[in-house]
Formats: structure tokens, sequence, C-alpha cells
């Protein structure tokens, strides 16, 4: 296993050769002559003795037969890769299996060194990516974040020639830091440029693009076949769109409207301006009121009509209602209460778990489809797909958000044919909170209240920028950020003996953009989920403290965007940051409030452990566990029994009006209001 870390100089500076040096400058691959490009064969020798001399470390890669690649090489090199169309995803499930099943890690250098230089680059750094991470002599490996390998997905294209020209002139020691102007996307006069920040966050847009890298939807068994990955794939999404939502109120915008019609006029436009580094081209825009229309885009092989689309979706909605879906040959499935979101997320995605991909088809992914060819649905003008079209873009688009609450209603539907949880599911005799509170973390901070503001951060954007400068290249962006603050909460045991329980903490808002009040089925929908945790109580008097940035369901700042070189890898404070990319962004854990103080009812319940163990131990300290919340843990059961989202993913009795009415006669549950105050300042990252 000592040679796996020899694979991170595949993943870096993508469109370069891979005979060129890497790790700014130190470290050059050794290739066998035959596995050059026929551009660069004839003068092989002399490149290779070029750039070896000056090398600090030199990676011999052993000579092996060229490996059958021809099946990938159907992705154009210099062309579009969208794991959104079908064929595209058959392709990186097949090319994921290749580097899988190589019997080394010598092997599987040789094979995608080989590779590397053939194939399209986003299609090669996500196959090889996964296959890194889930086989056992390389999942160790801290792979690259997606933002260092392709900025261009993320940043404004203006600041590219600004870092070039800076890097090229001025010594390292001495360069500049290149700042990324915020909101850039439209001007004021636009609503949902209001949510660009959101949006178009960095990090949020990683988390996007990461999740799917740890839940491929394609590849050997063993990567796709995750425990409840299908409900996994409804719950982010849900916490999404929930996340979305709450953030509009604050913005004083209504709720995102569910697509729920394929055939009237998308009034949200959207303009990228993001230019894609290896084809030159830009993403196109969507103009508003674009009518989605029948794709018959040949070449893409994405063939498809809204009558398809329209279909599935019936199909799926005949069989929550019927509470079955139905399998090859006739048998029908039971939609049942233990299982039935799972096999309903993977039916909807779709993911190579469907149960009937022939009869179901792929809703959710070709409405992505839809939306990402509207302003070019026949290939008319040969024009590549929007932002929609990719994961680490989709979500800077208005019509994403749009997409995903009609596809969230679908899975709303399933849960309501459910009973609402009952008194023994809910409650846990003999835990009682008595207190509940959060202040910030300094000193004569008022109870209950929040702070967000703007903070300006940077990033490394050296290792993206092919053919560039060497050393680092810094940029700086601008990002939504709150001050830290703790829970404390005081629980009475009366039991007389030892408790293990669950600590569940959910934020609500409690009106809505135009200060109406929300009904408890409104507040449902719209919990966020802030952190869970588990607690030992012993008998009496129970007093947990707990700091929000240890919350479940995020990963910090520096695991988001720390860069990883090979100079680096086996330092020990790189340890912790393995496999650790997947997680919401921490600095957009809370919603942005308002300056006036926006009000939320923030919810916390202990639930009974006996109910919510998998009989799996493990530390949410160790091996990146911390974000289990979205990511699940590697190589483990989800670390919760309980449905994703309990206790709010259910319906409520009617009977019960408030969150008030549903926390009252549960001892182990309460909320209280807290407020979200937003300070319009922009505060430097120390």
């Amino acid at each position: 296993m000592s040679n796996n870390r020899n694979l991170l100089a595949l993943l870096q500076r993508p469109l370069e050769p891979t005979f060129y040096p890497k790790d700014n400058g130190k470290t050059v691959v050794d290739l066998p002559e035959n596995f050059l490009t026929e551009r660069y064969r004839p003068i092989g020798a002399s490149l290779q003795n070029r750039f070896r001399n000056d090398a600090d470390t030199r990676i011999p890669v052993r000579n092996v037969s060229p490996p059958a690649i021809a099946f990938a090489e159907a992705v154009p090199r210099r062309g579009g890769f969208s794991l959104f169309n079908p064929k595209h995803r058959q392709i990186a499930g097949d090319l994921i299996n290749l580097f899988m099943t190589q019997p080394d890690v010598d092997t599987l250098m040789s094979v995608a060194a080989y590779s590397r230089d053939r194939l399209n680059p986003i299609l090669f750094q996500y196959a090889l990516s996964v296959a890194i991470q889930h086989r056992p002599d390389t999942k160790d490996l801290n792979i690259p974040s997606f933002l260092e390998l392709f900025p261009d997905s993320f940043v404004d294209p203006s600041v590219f020639p600004k870092l070039r020209e800076e890097g090229s002139i001025v010594q390292a020691e001495n360069r500049m830091t290149i700042d990324i102007p915020m909101n850039y996307t439209a001007s004021d006069r636009e609503d949902e440029q209001r949510l660009a920040y959101f949006r178009e966050d960095i990090g949020v847009n990683l988390h996007h693009w990461h999740w799917h890298l740890v839940y491929p939807g394609e590849g050997p068994s063993n990567v796709v076949n995750k425990d409840r990955r299908g409900e996994l794939f409804y719950y982010m999404h849900q916490q999404l769109i929930a996340r979305y939502n709450v953030d509009r109120f604050c913005n004083r915008l209504a709720r995102v409207r569910p697509l729920t019609s394929l055939r009237e006029a998308l009034p949200e436009g959207y303009f990228p301006k993001i230019v894609r580094s290896f084809t030159n081209r830009a993403f196109p825009s969507r103009p508003q009121n674009t009518i989605l229309r029948d794709l018959n885009r040949i070449e893409d092989n994405v063939v498809l009509t809204i009558n398809d689309i329209e279909r599935w979706g019936s199909r799926i909605a005949e069989s929550i209602d019927g509470g079955y879906v139905v399998a090859p040959g006739g048998n029908r499935i039971p939609l049942d209460e233990q299982t039935g979101i799972d096999v309903l997320g993977n039916i909807m995605e779709p993911s190579a778990l469907s149960v009937n991909s022939q009869y179901y088809g792929n809703y959710h992914g070709h409405m992505h489809n839809l939306i990402a060819f509207s302003h070019d649905p026949e290939n008319r003008f040969l024009e590549g797909y929007g932002v929609v079209g990719e994961f680490q873009t989709a979500m800077r688009d208005p019509a994403f958000y749009r997409l995903h609450a009609q596809v969230d209603n679908m899975f709303h539907r399933y849960k309501r044919t459910l009973q609402p949880y009952n008194a023994n599911q809910l409650g846990y005799s003999g835990v009682q909170i008595q207190t509940f509170g959060v202040q910030l973390n300094r000193s004569n901070a008022p109870a209950n209240v929040l702070l967000t503001y703007w903070q300006r951060s940077q990033i490394d954007l050296a290792t993206g920028l092919d053919f560039g400068p060497q050393g680092n290249i810094f940029a700086s962006f601008t990002h939504l950020q709150h001050a830290p603050f703790t829970y404390r909460i005081t629980v009475n045991n009366t039991s007389g003996a030892a408790r293990r329980g669950t600590c569940r903490i959910f934020i609500t808002p409690n009106v809505d953009e135009r200060n109406t009040p929300l009904t408890m089925d409104e507040q449902r929908l719209l919990m966020v989920e802030l952190d869970k945790f588990r607690v030992n109580l012993t008998p009496g008097t129970n007093n947990l403290v707990r700091r929000s940035e240890q919350s479940s369901v995020t990963i910090p700042y520096e695991r988001t965007f720390r860069s990883m070189a090979l100079s680096n890898v086996n330092l020990p404070e790189t340890e912790q940051f393995r496999f650790c990319n997947c997680g919401w962004p921490h600095h957009l854990l809370i919603p942005k409030g308002s300056a006036e103080g926006m009000k939320f009812d923030l919810f916390v319940m202990i639930s009974n452990f006996a109910d919510d163990t998998v009989n799996q131990e493990f530390d949410e300290n160790v091996n990146c566990n911390d974000s289990h919340s979205f990511c699940g843990i590697r190589d483990q059961l989800y670390p919760d029994k309980r449905h994703m989202g309990y206790p709010f993913d259910r319906r409520i009795p009617t009977a019960v009006r408030t969150l008030a009415d549903f926390t009252r006669p549960n001892s182990n549950m309460t909320n209280i209001e807290v407020q979200v105050r937003f300070t319009n300042t922009v505060i430097a990252r120390t």
C-alpha cells in the first residue's frame, strides 16, 4: 500500500499530459514510450528527459498491455460528460469497474496512467476517484477536491487571466490574492439573485458533487449498493430543498414552486457565466419563459419526450398510492414502512438499483436533461447542456430547486401513506428535558440569539490552472458565515438506571416570507437537521453541552477547501482529512436570518437508543464520521435505525396544531424560540 499515493499524481492538473511535472514541478511520472499519445510519441524521449532532470521524485509506471478503453473514448475528450446522460453514466460505471478490478495498486497505476490522456478529463477523474475511495488498498487516500481540479466549474472566468498574470510575473512569496466578485450572475432587478449566495456557493456545489461521488449510480455492486442508498438520496435532497426554502423566507421570497407541469413556460432564466477550460466554451444560458420541448439529441444519445417523463411520473405515483412497485415479470414489491422509501429513492433517481428501470424509467435524471438542453433540444446549434446537466454546477440554477421540489413532493406522497408516529415511537419514559438553550461562544452574549454575516476566505487555485504557473495562487471569495455557538441541555433521568439516547436537533421557521404563521405541517416539511449525536445519561441530572462545529451534518471549512499535494500527503495532520469531503459546508449550517432578527423554532429530542441502534459502534470524531447524517459511514450501516428525518418525516395527527402541541405530551423533547440576526458586514477569515 506504500505506493498507492502515487495515484494522486494522476489527479492533478487534469488537462496537462501525464508526463508533465506535477506537484509544483517536484514530481514526474515516468511513462513507457508506448503509453504516450500519438502527438507526443515521436518526441517522447526528449520530452521525458527534459522534465525528469529537475524533479525531486520520479514515479515509474510499469508497462502493461494497453487496457481496452475504446468504450470510454465514446465520450469526447474535449466535450461534455454528464452523469445525467444514461450512456455516459453506463460508461462511467464500466470505467469504475475497470479500475476496481485491477489486481494491485501498481497495475491500477499503469492502467490509469494509460487511460488518463486519452479520455474525457471529468470522466477519468470521476471514475478513478470513485475507484480509489472504494478499493481496500487505496480507500485511505485523500482525493483532491473537485475545486482543485476544475475551478472553472465554480469561479467567475474573469478571474483566471488575472491569476495567470499574477502567477507568471510575480514570485510566489509576493503574489497578491485575486478577489472573486460576489453575486456576479445577475443584477438586483432579478429577484432570484437574492439567493445567489446559496445557489452559487462553492461549498454547496462541492458537497453535491462529492455526495454523488460517494454514492455513484452505476458501477460494481459493492460500489453502488450501499446501506439505505435510496433513502439517503431522498433525505439529502429533501434537506437541500428545506434549507433553500428557509433561506428564501429570510430574503422575503416565497417557497420554490414545484415543477408540476413540464408544459408551462419556465419563468426562471439563468445565465451562468462559467467557461469550461477543456472545451473553451461557456455553459449555455436559458432565457426567461423558456418552453420545455421533447429532446432529439441523437449525437448525445438523449432522445426523449415530455410524455415519457409524465408517464414515468404517473407510474411512480400510482405505485405509491397502490402501496407496491412492479418488478419485471409483474411481481409486486410492497412499499412497506421499513424499506419503501429506499426502494422509491432508487427508482426515482434512478440508480442501477432500480427494481424496474424499463417500467419506471428515468424520472429525475431526464428532468435534469429536459432543462439542461432546453435551449437547443434538437442539437440544431451544436450547443452543449446547461449547468443543470452536471452535478458540480446543477445547484447554481434556480430551476434545480423547482425540479427537486417536484421530486420531493413525490417522496412526500409516499410518506403520507404511512401512519403518524405513535406515543411509543416518540416517547422515552424516564427521560425529561428540563432546560434547553443556545448561546454564542462569547461573553455576555444574549441567550437564544444566533448571528450570521459575510466572510471573505481564500482558496488556492493553482492545482487547476493547467499549463499555468507553479506555486500557490490564491483567490478570495465571500460567503455566508455564522458565529460559533453552543447548545446546553439539562436532562433528568428518573429511571434510576443509566440510559442511552440519541439527541436530535432541528430548526424551522415559524413564519413565512409575509410573516404569516406556519402550520405545524408546513413547519414539519421545513425542518432543517442541525445535529444528531449519542448521549449517555446517568441517573439524575445530566448537563449536556454541544458545540455547533460538532454537527453531524457538516464538515469544516478546512475539509471543504483544503488542498492536498503529494509532498504533504503523509504528514500527520493530513490523516484526519482522508475521505472527508462529503458533508454540508459548515458555513451554511444555519439560515441567513434577517437584520431585524428572524424568529425560528429550535427543537430538541432524546430518543430511545434501543430503537435507534443498528448494533454498530462508531466514533463520530474518527475517520470523518462527523457528517454521517448526510453521508453515512463508509463500509458500515447507516448509524441510525430510525427513518431519516425522524420524527418529522411523517404526517402529524390533525389534532396537533403547533410544535408545542407536538412536544407537550413527550417529556423527552422540547422547543424554544430563537432569533437569527444577519449583519451585512464582511469579515476576513483569520
